[in-house]
């Protein structure tokens, strides 16, 4: 009885594939393969937008830390040269932090880059 379903059904299956197989248009399935294509090619034109995007973005903020940095050094050598050693420190401390900061975004920007490539 086993041989009999197993049989039974590879004809059915064997029928229903040759029925397929007779109403598939090629032009019809290249044509879904195509626009499938377009999609993919438009997501990875998307990706790489936004992939750039986001490195302008990393760029504008290093710039901003930069400055920052800058003027945390000179407020320091200003503090030194009043004599205020504690504002000195202060103000070397947060450029320290300030450069962490930097580090942190340049390590996001060569992600970036990889993943861009």
């Amino acid at each position: 009885m086993a041989g009999l379903m197993s049989r039974t059904s590879n004809v059915v299956k064997a029928w229903i594939s040759k029925l397929l197989d007779r109403a598939e248009d090629p032009s019809v399935t290249l044509d879904y393969s195509y626009e499938k294509q377009l999609e993919m090619l438009q997501k990875v034109r998307r990706g790489v937008a936004d992939v750039a995007t986001s490195k302008k973005r990393l760029e504008l903020q290093a710039a901003k830390l930069e400055q920052s940095v800058e003027k945390l050094d000179g407020q320091a050598r200003m503090a030194l040269q009043q004599n205020r050693e504690d504002l000195a420190r202060v103000a070397l401390e947060r450029k320290k932090g300030v450069q962490l900061q930097l580090q942190s975004i340049d390590q996001q920007r060569e992600l970036l880059q990889t993943e861009q490539e």
